[in-house]
C-alpha cells in the first residue's frame, strides 16, 4: 500500500513517523550509492547523466513504455512539471527500458504526447537494473549529489483500473517542492503502479513450452479478439517480438485473474462468451514466463486468424453517427456521461438482427450503449438512456449483437435513437465521432421477437462508509420467454450482483452471480443455451454496494449515495434479453 493513504488522523501519525523513519534508512543505504549511465536519446545523441546534468539541483528520472495506459494519463501532468521546474534547476528525462519499444515508437510517442524532456533508450535495460526500477511510469528524484532521494509513484489518482477525480497525495510534488526549498523529504519511497519493464528475458534452451507451440495459439483462443492492432486493448499479442516484451505483465494479470476479464460465477450458468482460461491454460502460460518466454519453432506457429476488417457484422444496410460532428475530449480529468439525440428517419418499421457500435476514437470510448425511443421526450439523462429499449452496445471485450436466424429486434416508424457515451480520457486532448450500423431482416423471416427487458430499483439510498448496502428488484414474467443473456449495471460503488429464478412451482435458483462486479466491464453473460421462462416466472436481482474507503474506486466514502445519472451517483439495474414468439409480441 502507498503511505498515508486513506488512514484514520491517529493512523496518520504513527504512518509519518515511520514514513520519516524509512526516509533515513533509505538515505541512509543510498548515501554511498551514486548513479551514472551512458545512454543514447531517440535522436541518437550520446548523453552521459553526470556530465549532461552536473548543474542542476536534482534530476527527475521517469522509465516508461510507449503503450502503457498509465504513462500516457501522466505524460502531460510530467510535461507540466517539467516546465514549471526547469527555472528552479530541476531536470527531467525519461528512459525506456522496454525491449519491445523500438526507437520509430519512442519518437511517435514523443509527437503523440508532445513531451518536453529527452527521451533515452536503454536497449539491454543496464540502467533500469541500476535504479532497480520494475514499472512504468515510475519515478526516481536524485540529487545534486546523483543520489536517489524518492522512488516510486507519481500520485496517487490511477491505479490498476481504478481513477480518482484528484489525487489526495502528491508524492512527486511534495518531493521537488522540499528539495526546492531546501526543506526535508518526508516520504522517500512508494509503491509503483503501473506495467512492469518488458526485460530481456533468459531463455531456457528446450522448454516444452514455447511461444509459437502453446502459448500463442491461447491467445488466438481468449485474448486476440481484443488485443490486436486496431482495437481496444493497448498492445497487440499477435507477434513474439511484441509479445516477449509484455510476458511479465501478461504472467501478472493473469495471477491475478484481471485478465482475461470475466466476472461470473463457474458455479452459476454457462456461457458462450466465456472469456475465463482454464487450469491447464494458466499453467503453460506461468511455465512460458518461468523459462524466459522462449519463442520456439516458427514452423508450428498455428495459421493466423483472419479477422474482418471494419464492421463485424458485414457491410450494414444503415449506419448512423452519434451527431453531425465530433466530440472533444479532454486530456485528463472525469468526463459525465454523454447523450445524443439523433433521428435515423425510419419512415417505415424496422426488424434489425444485426447491430454494432463502433467507437470513432477506440482511445477514449469506455462504453456505447443505444437505445431507441418511440413518442416522448428524451431529457438528456441516463436515466432516460437506460430505460429506452436497448438495441445494441459495446464496451471491452464485447462483441456485436449477431442474433441467430429468425430472431431480431424492432423498431417502429419515428424511432429516436439515444447514444449514451462513455469517455475516458488518455493523457492527450482527443476527439471522437462515433456509429451504430444496422443490418435490417425481411419481417415474413422474423419468428422471435428479441427485447431487452429490466428489473431496476430506483430507491437506493447508501449510507456513507457502508461497505455491504443490499438491495433487490423484482419482475413477474407475464408470458413465455426465452431467455438469451443477462447484464448488470451499477456504477463505482457495484461490488456484486446476483441474478435469481423462480419458476411455478419451485424455488429461487441463481442463474447467474457475479461475485466482484468490476464497472469497468460492462459485460452481458450471453446464455450458451437459451433458457425456457414460462409465464409467471418471478425474477429477483440482488445488489450489493460498498460504499467504504476499502472501495479504491469510491469517489466519496464520506457521502450518502442514492439513484443519480453518473457515474459517482449509483444505479442498480438488471437487465436480460428474452424472446418472444412474433405472433404473441405484435399489437
Amino acid at each position: 500500500m502507498i503511505l498515508l493513504q486513506n488512514q484514520s488522523p491517529e493512523n496518520t501519525v504513527m504512518r509519518i513517523a515511520l514514513a520519516l523513519l524509512l526516509s533515513l534508512f533509505v538515505s541512509t543505504t543510498k548515501a554511498n550509492q551514486k548513479i551514472d549511465f551512458e545512454l543514447k536519446d531517440i535522436h541518437g545523441k550520446t548523453v552521459n547523466f553526470q556530465t549532461e546534468f552536473s548543474d542542476n539541483k536534482a534530476v527527475v528520472v521517469t522509465f516508461i513504455g510507449t503503450e502503457c495506459p498509465l504513462v500516457k494519463l501522466y505524460s502531460s501532468r510530467l510535461n507540466k512539471f517539467a516546465s514549471q521546474y526547469r527555472s528552479k534547476s530541476i531536470e527531467f528525462i525519461a528512459i525506456s527500458s522496454n525491449q519491445q519499444d523500438t526507437i520509430e515508437e519512442l519518437k511517435a510517442f514523443a509527437r503523440s504526447q508532445k513531451i518536453n524532456f529527452p527521451i533515452l533508450k536503454d536497449p539491454g535495460n543496464e540502467v533500469a537494473d541500476q535504479f532497480n526500477a520494475s514499472r512504468t511510469p515510475e519515478v526516481f528524484v536524485l540529487n545534486d549529489e546523483f543520489e536517489v532521494v524518492y522512488q516510486g509513484t507519481i500520485d496517487d489518482q490511477y491505479t490498476y483500473g481504478i481513477q480518482q477525480s484528484q489525487p489526495k497525495n502528491n508524492y512527486l510534488l511534495d518531493v521537488l517542492n522540499a528539495i526546492g526549498d531546501s526543506q526535508p523529504i518526508a516520504i522517500s519511497k512508494t509503491e509503483a503502479v503501473g506495467c512492469i519493464i518488458g526485460r530481456k528475458l533468459k531463455e531456457q534452451k528446450n522448454s516444452p513450452v514455447t511461444f509459437h507451440d502453446q502459448i500463442s495459439r491461447i491467445f488466438q483462443k481468449k485474448c486476440i479478439r481484443c488485443h490486436r492492432e486496431g482495437e481496444l486493448a493497448p498492445f497487440s499479442l499477435s507477434d513474439y517480438d511484441e509479445v516477449a516484451g509484455w510476458a511479465g505483465m501478461i504472467e501478472e494479470v493473469v495471477k491475478d485473474r484481471r485478465m482475461p476479464p470475466w466476472h461470473a460465477d463457474a458455479k452459476n450458468g454457462v456461457f458462450k462468451n466465456d472469456a475465463r482460461l482454464n487450469e491447464e491454460e494458466k499453467k503453460l502460460i506461468f511455465d512460458w514466463v518461468a523459462a524466459g518466454a522462449p519463442a520456439g519453432d516458427i514452423a508450428k506457429a498455428p495459421k493466423k486468424l483472419n479477422f474482418a476488417k471494419g464492421w463485424q457484422i458485414g457491410r450494414p444496410d444503415k449506419i448512423i453517427k452519434m451527431r453531425y460532428r465530433p466530440f472533444k475530449v479532454p486530456a485528463t480529468g472525469v468526463v459525465e456521461y454523454k447523450h445524443f439525440l439523433v433521428d435515423p428517419k425510419f419512415q417505415e418499421d424496422k426488424w434489425i438482427k444485426a447491430a454494432e457500435c463502433r467507437p470513432g476514437n477506440r482511445s477514449v470510448v469506455h462504453h456505447i450503449i443505444v437505445g431507441v425511443r418511440g413518442e416522448g421526450e428524451f431529457g438528456g439523462h441516463e436515466s432516460d438512456a437506460l430505460q429506452s429499449e436497448w438495441i445494441a452496445a459495446t464496451a471491452p471485450g464485447a462483441p456485436p449483437m449477431i442474433l441467430p436466424d429468425g430472431y431480431a429486434k424492432f423498431v417502429p416508424a419515428g424511432s429516436k435513437l439515444i447514444f449514451q457515451m462513455h469517455y475516458t480520457p488518455n493523457g492527450t486532448a482527443q476527439e471522437d465521432l462515433s456509429e451504430i450500423g444496422f443490418v435490417f431482416a425481411e419481417p415474413q423471416s422474423i419468428k422471435k421477437q428479441v427485447m431487452t427487458l429490466m428489473t431496476y430499483n430506483p430507491k437506493i439510498r447508501i449510507p456513507a462508509g457502508e461497505e455491504n448496502y443490499r438491495t433487490t428488484s423484482r419482475f413477474t414474467f407475464d408470458q413465455d420467454m426465452e431467455l438469451l443473456s443477462m447484464f448488470p449495471h451499477m456504477h463505482y460503488r457495484g461490488k456484486k450482483f446476483r441474478y435469481e429464478f423462480k419458476l411455478p412451482g419451485h424455488s429461487y435458483q441463481t442463474w447467474l452471480n457475479v461475485p466482484n462486479y468490476d464497472f469497468n466491464w460492462q459485460n452481458a453473460y450471453e446464455l450458451s443455451e437459451y433458457r425456457q421462462i414460462p409465464r409467471g416466472t418471478k425474477l429477483r436481482c440482488v445488489a450489493h454496494f460498498d460504499n467504504s474507503d476499502k472501495n479504491l474506486a469510491n469517489p466519496n466514502p464520506d457521502r450518502t449515495v442514492s439513484w443519480g445519472d453518473q457515474t459517482w451517483d449509483e444505479m442498480m439495474i438488471g437487465y436480460f434479453d428474452v424472446a418472444v414468439d412474433v405472433d404473441s409480441s405484435q399489437p
